[in-house]
């Protein structure tokens, strides 16, 4: 079976800055994959090139095609989302003005998923940053999609919340197979949580199955000497 994701010797600069360079990787279907690194590493610019947000070097095919020809099959999650929170917006007319896809599923059962059936008629404006980001992913999985992207999803979730929402990206990854790559600083929950990682400070540091490729000694090359496997959270 083909690779879900493929990227070549992917290569992103920014005026003259180099953000990314020769990464190279294969995702399988119905793996959660966490990208990691420190601060300015290049986590949020993979998505963005992945998604063909911005221009790059190299090739990037998901499932075995150009980005573009298959963007309806993926589902993304902005690291920020502004908005005005005056604007007299529920959550249900927040996502059936932004999304009019035809084979949309119903509303009602995608917030289910993700634990907001009951604020379907709640403003957006008066949700916390917990709520916000489990109606972006409703959001985003409204179309089916087959991959999701998350770009530091669990913003603005407190601790106890954080959980509850790896436990909902692991459930709809294992019931519903869905692919899922998501950008995060929860190494503890991203050990707990995800199938393989992938390591970067500008270009590829490791990558693999979680348990083998997230070493203290990689760590350590991320973070240096304040890395740790239990206390890295929010790092």
């Amino acid at each position: 079976m083909p690779p879900v994701l493929e990227v070549k010797d992917l290569t992103v600069r920014f005026a003259g800055c180099t953000a990314l360079e020769g990464v190279s990787f294969t995702i399988e279907k119905d793996a959660i994959i966490a990208v990691i690194g420190p601060n300015g590493s290049g986590k949020t610019t993979l998505l963005k090139a992945i998604l063909g947000l911005v221009p790059f070097q190299g090739e990037i095919r998901l499932f075995s095609k150009p980005v573009r020809q298959v963007l309806p099959q993926v589902g993304y999650v902005p690291q920020r989302f502004a908005f005005d929170s005056t604007f007299p917006l529920t959550v249900e007319e927040f996502i059936n003005l932004t999304c009019r896809t035809p084979e949309k599923l119903p509303l009602g059962g995608v917030l289910d998923e993700v634990g907001m059936k009951d604020f379907k008629g709640k403003l957006i404006g008066e949700l916390s940053g917990g709520q916000l980001q489990r109606v972006l992913l409703a959001h985003a999985l409204v179309h089916r999609p087959r991959i999701l992207f998350l770009d530091e999803a669990t913003s603005g979730i407190d601790i106890e919340g954080l959980s509850d929402f790896y436990s909902t990206i692991q459930r709809l990854n294992r019931e519903h197979g869905v692919t899922v790559m998501m950008v995060s600083h929860e190494i503890s929950m991203v050990y707990k949580f995800t199938d393989r990682i992938i390591c970067l400070n500008r270009d590829l540091i490791s990558h693999g199955e979680t348990r083998k490729a997230l070493t203290r000694e990689v760590l350590h090359e991320l973070y240096g000497d304040s890395a740790d496997l239990k206390n890295h959270d929010h790092g």
